[in-house]
């Protein structure tokens, strides 16, 4: 079978292919410091160059900050996929703390039976990026060409907050246009586990100015009579839920939809208790929507987080005054089909209710992004399950994530793709500290996992 080939392939070139990643982590590709542009540069040169080495059109292309690598395999007729990744990295400060050389990869064994690749990027993201080229590497050797019609986005900006790449996606809509996106930028549920994201929350920021009086107020002459922003500010955050948990916004729950049985099952039977997950952060007791489980307050269900408050006087020692305005962060995640402008305008609605007539309140938005998730019943995400299955030896982790990543979200707004994020990365992999590592395992069963998943979607 050509898929044995591919795999006995991926295993006899493990050596060359830790070169090759060796080669690629040497590149100080830190996109968000300009000290680094050339090397930036240089590094999406080389990635160009190895995608061309592979037969793909492939070329780089620039915008306003650091370049986007755009490749194509094109195979008219055959199912047409998307992979994104980033070949930028975080800076590596404090550079004292590491170990060896940043940008100097090594092999390295740091327990018995266990190596690790090291350096910036080994894991984020060149070491993922790597094991989908690798696997690509090795089905055309052995077969001549891919399963699928391939094209392949690479970015600059990402740990930057890929700043350019919405502009960059709506100006090259057509040439993107694919059936799935794949994405490796994520991990495992441990080491002996493969995990596929299925959903990401999406995300809504908004900053509340409440106002009083036209200057701070001496207490003892004004207190008791003055409206006091910060009591004023303290009820409405109060206000935000109720005993069960529950989020008091008005109409806050349309769109959000009930998980299935069946996967409910499934992530009951994972074993994740409060205590082991809470307790890495010294507490042991959950908040949110009491009636909900662990796992989904975690990532399938809303939330509404207060992120800073503040007013009035806050330094040392003493003032006795009443604050003539007050301020507070809020943040939402957002599932489902919840709508970022309907509960922005209905949180505002909420909060302006609240303001006594002698005061006012303003607001500051910030740009918000709807959740994204995989459908249950996809064919590609069915497909995937399988491969990885067949690889690990175990059913893989179907999990959404707790955070937001936009641009994800942007692949579904603009280009109308859904997204199988599937990583391998570990939660010790120490990615934007020092002593980044990736896991040799991870590294080689990737490979295998992606080659399985690409001929799984050829079919």
């Amino acid at each position: 079978m050509s898929l044995d080939k591919t795999l006995a392939r991926i295993d006899s070139d493990l050596d060359q292919a830790i070169a090759r990643l060796a080669t690629f982590i040497r590149y100080e590709s830190v996109g968000a410091d300009s000290a680094y542009d050339k090397q930036t540069h240089a590094c999406a040169d080389y990635v160009v160059k190895d995608l061309q080495s592979m037969g793909f059109e492939a070329s780089s292309r620039p915008t306003p900050g650091q370049p986007v690598v755009v490749g194509h395999r094109r195979r008219p007729g055959k199912p047409h996929v998307l992979f994104y990744g980033h070949y930028d990295v975080q800076p590596v400060d404090p550079l004292n703390l590491w170990e060896d050389s940043p940008f100097v990869s090594k092999v390295k064994e740091i327990a018995p039976g266990r190596k690790v690749i090291t350096g910036r990027g080994a894991c984020d993201d060149k070491g993922q990026v790597m094991t989908f080229l690798e696997a690509c590497r090795a089905t055309i050797a052995e077969t001549g060409d891919l399963p699928i019609s391939l094209s392949v986005m690479i970015e600059g900006e990402e740990e930057s907050g890929s700043v350019n790449l919405p502009a960059f996606l709506e100006a090259n809509a057509a040439e993107l246009k694919a059936d799935i996106c794949l994405v490796c930028d994520t991990g495992m549920w441990d080491r002996e586990t493969p995990m596929i994201t299925s959903s990401l929350r999406g995300m809504l920021y908004e900053e509340i100015i409440v106002r009083a009086a036209d200057r701070d107020l001496h207490s003892g002459m004004f207190g008791g009579t003055a409206q006091n922003p910060i009591h004023i500010l303290g009820r409405v955050v109060a206000s935000l839920h109720n005993a069960e948990g529950r989020i008091m916004v008005p109409n806050f729950y349309d769109g959000v939809h009930e998980t299935g049985a069946n996967r409910l099952a499934a992530w009951e039977a994972l074993g994740l208790t409060e205590e082991e997950f809470l307790g890495q952060i010294g507490l042991k007791y959950a908040a949110g929507e009491k009636d909900r489980t662990l796992i989904e307050k975690m990532q399938s269900r809303p939330t509404c987080d207060v992120n800073g408050i503040w007013g009035g006087y806050t330094g040392e020692g003493t003032k006795t005054v009443i604050a003539g305005e007050a301020r507070a962060k809020v943040s939402f995640r957002l599932v489902g089909d919840q709508d970022p402008k309907a509960i922005q305008k209905n949180f505002r609605e909420y909060v302006a209710s609240q303001i006594p007539p002698d005061c006012s309140v303003d607001f500051i938005g910030y740009k918000g992004s709807r959740a994204v998730q995989v459908r249950e019943d996809s064919a590609d995400l069915k497909k995937a399950v399988a491969a990885l299955k067949a690889e690990w030896g175990k059913e893989p982790v179907v999990l959404g994530t707790g955070g937001s990543i936009p641009i994800v979200g942007d692949f579904k707004r603009v280009l109308g793709l859904d997204a199988l994020l599937i990583g391998f990365g570990l939660d010790d992999d120490r990615i934007h500290s020092p002593n980044e590592k990736y896991d040799l395992s991870s590294f080689h069963k990737g490979q295998r996992s992606w080659a399985r998943i690409i001929a799984a979607l050829g079919k």
